[in-house]
């Protein structure tokens, strides 16, 4: 848990890592545009200096690369301050690294004019130009943070009131199958009362928390025994997700809502009960899960309107948790009804970025 609390200052600092090549390649174009800019501004002449162009773009790219190294490698550390500090202490480093790489400029002799007083108006013309745009970057920086903080929160609220949501819902149906065993047999309502706990127990966690794929199983597994009580042998289990790693990110709850829904419309109303399917697949960074039971027209007219509602909440946290790719979809062929959902995740898990 130490490297978790570690982490925390600057999972929240308004810096981003700039040593990801993505920043990196966008400081780079940003800088490049800079020096045309720059370069666009002077006088124009006859002839376009390309020489000068060359020797100027060099310079800006290694001070930008540089203060990207500087700041990345001291990142963890400027977490720790306050924002204003931070800010202050970034530019600080920035000026410095423009006037040591003017100075060094000038060593070899590339800077233009050598008398003093030219160097001096060089040294601040660099360090006031360094000044305002790490400045504008910085503040952009902050402001981008605040705004994503801002719609983590929205986010975190609506996770916990759909998660309030599945609470009752979650007792009132499995008390429900509980009840059915007290009178026939209480030696398996006794063991139902405590699978319910940990049923209990789970939703009771971080709504906005991903769990292992083989924690949702188990989690899972306990409801069906509650089920199965009930059901007895109507009820057919067939597990098709041996592929599936162990430790793949799923957000808590979602598998037992679609047993659930299976078991309410394809395997109580039938007298001879039927087989649910449970079918999983994770190739190129997506996770498709399949729940399959008999479906039958007559069973449309006994729908519960708990269950989907469940639906409804697991697909409102995907879309929140995993973004516009993330789906849920409901299929009826071959004389059974499919519910499928499917979101991009990575290995090993993760809260998601979005929380």
């Amino acid at each position: 848990m130490e490297p978790g609390r570690a982490s925390a200052p600057t999972a929240t600092f308004f810096l981003p890592q700039l040593c990801q090549p993505q920043a990196l390649l966008v400081l780079v174009v940003l800088a490049e545009l800079l020096v045309l800019v720059l370069e666009l501004s002077q006088p124009m002449q006859p002839g376009f200096d390309w020489v000068r162009l060359g020797l100027t773009s060099l310079f800006v790219q290694w001070l930008v690369l540089l203060s990207a190294a500087l700041l990345c490698g001291l990142r963890r550390w400027l977490a720790r301050l306050s924002a204003g500090l931070a800010g202050t202490l970034c530019c600080a480093l920035v000026i410095a690294l423009t006037l040591a790489c003017t100075a060094i400029a000038d060593y070899f002799g590339v800077g233009a004019g050598n008398s003093d007083a030219g160097r001096a108006q060089r040294y601040l013309r660099h360090g006031l130009m360094s000044l305002i745009i790490a400045s504008l970057l910085l503040r952009y920086f902050y402001l981008q943070s605040q705004w994503r903080r801002q719609e983590q929160a929205e986010l975190h609220a609506r996770l916990e009131a759909l998660q309030a949501r599945i609470k009752p819902h979650l007792l009132f149906n499995t008390l429900n199958s509980i009840a059915s065993l007290v009178a026939s047999d209480p030696g398996k309502a006794e063991q139902a009362v405590l699978d319910l706990s940990d049923l209990l127990r789970a939703s009771l966690g971080k709504p906005t928390s991903l769990v292992l794929w083989k924690e949702e199983v188990a989690l899972a597994k306990r409801y069906l025994s509650i089920e199965q009580y009930r059901l007895g042998k109507r009820l057919q289990l067939d597990w098709r997700i041996n592929t599936i790693p162990d430790d793949l990110p799923i957000p808590q709850l979602t598998l037992q809502p679609l047993l659930e829904n299976a078991l309410v419309h394809g395997i109580a109303p039938r007298i001879d009960g039927g087989v649910v399917r449970v079918e999983a697949d994770y190739k190129k960074g997506v996770f498709i899960l399949c729940v399959s039971n008999p479906y039958d027209e007559a069973a449309v007219l006994q729908a519960s309107s708990g269950t989907q509602q469940a639906l409804l909440n697991i697909g409102a946290r995907l879309a929140a948790l995993f973004g516009p790719r993330a789906s849920l979809s409901v299929d009826r062929r071959d004389g059974r009804h499919f519910t499928c959902l499917r979101y991009p995740c990575a290995r090993p898990t993760q809260e998601s970025s979005a929380i």
